[in-house]
């Protein structure tokens, strides 16, 4: 009788609990996306139901080129953490710091329509529905735009001070997650407000 071997089932790999800062941002980003939806269900209600002008098609325009802005930034920050994991630090500054002008960039858009609606077209957040649930919306997206620029500001003040490095990678993934939603939130606005709400 000949005795056939049989080899032994490797032993499993131990679970590891996932990284508790993206566990975080991963509910904030729950939590903040309920809010978002409720603004966009609103705005999508009461679109066209205002009793006095101006209209969305009477006064908006598409901001294209600010769009392109912000989505871009998602690129530069994705690169900008790949850059931090390998060490490269320059490099992630300069990425870092390009996130960040593309990111003011949409905010300064932001603010240019929002002083043409106002004193070209006398559209405030008082004037009728389409004012209010307008500036309700965009305005909580700038509102997190600011908040976002806010913080990359933080991360490449330590990284001017050298006090980010590949160990802080995991740190600045986590809060690009962050500048990833406001990026995907802003295509849901812009289909919204500037697409569907005309």
């Amino acid at each position: 009788m000949s005795a056939i071997t049989t080899p032994l089932p490797e032993s499993p790999l131990a679970w590891k609990l996932p990284y508790r800062g993206k566990i975080g941002m991963a509910c904030l980003i729950f939590a903040e996306s309920a809010i978002f939806t409720i603004f966009v269900v609103a705005y999508l209600y009461y679109v066209g139901k205002s009793l006095s002008g101006p209209t969305p098609r009477e006064v908006l325009e598409t901001p294209i080129f600010y769009t392109i802005c912000l989505l871009s930034s998602s690129l530069t920050i994705h690169f900008a953490g790949k850059l931090l994991e390998r060490g490269r630090l320059t490099a992630f500054l300069l990425s870092w710091l390009l996130t960040i002008a593309l990111g003011a960039l949409f905010l300064h858009g932001t603010g240019q329509e929002w002083h043409r609606l106002i004193y070209e077209h006398g559209l405030t957040i008082s004037t009728n529905l389409f004012g209010t649930t307008y500036y309700s919306l965009v305005g909580l997206h700038a509102f997190h735009v600011t908040a976002g620029l806010i913080m990359l500001s933080i991360v490449l003040f330590f990284g001017l001070a050298g006090r980010v490095g590949p160990e802080q990678s995991a740190r600045v993934n986590v809060l690009s997650l962050y500048w990833h939603f406001v990026d995907a939130v802003w295509v849901v606005v812009f289909a919204v407000v500037y697409v569907l709400g005309r």
